[in-house]
């Protein structure tokens, strides 16, 4: 378990790199959609799309889980590639399910195909150095100041 979540040996920029790419993509997910949907559940549930065919409210309830508990490990840098994973794959079958794979038209899929870029990525790299998969997975005790 600590090799899947243990951060790379990345250099401080690319690790500064990580970071800003967790923390934009992981707090625009959670704000502009997750808490949304959290919001409106009740009013959401009965007609949430379900492309699984496992039942509306079973469909968002997953995708809160997404949007809000793995976008929020994401942005933090905990169990970085897990978090990317959940969203990665939740936002291949918005693209695929719902946009139709449409990258312009009247549904675009085009910000589910950037999301997915991005989350494929993390989900590759992992957290960086600087995150807490380095703090409790990393190969040192030290936490962020000293080398491995």
């Amino acid at each position: 378990m600590k090799k899947i979540f243990a951060p790379g040996n990345d250099s401080v920029l690319t690790s500064l790199g990580l970071l800003v790419l967790r923390l934009f993509f992981g707090l625009t997910m959670l704000w502009h959609h997750g808490l949304d949907k959290l919001e409106k559940f009740n009013t959401l549930s009965s007609g949430f799309p379900d492309p699984l065919g496992v039942g509306h409210k079973v469909s968002l309830a997953l995708t809160l889980f997404a949007e809000v508990g793995a976008a929020a490990l994401l942005a933090a840098g905990l169990l970085t590639r897990f978090a990317a994973l959940v969203l990665a794959f939740e936002m291949g079958v918005a693209f695929t399910q719902i946009h139709k794979m449409a990258l312009g038209g009247p549904m675009p899929g085009e910000f589910a195909f950037i999301y997915l870029g991005a989350y494929l990525t993390l989900l590759f790299a992992g957290g960086g150095k600087i995150s807490l998969d380095k703090v409790f997975f990393g190969k040192s005790k030290s936490g962020w100041g000293k080398k491995d």
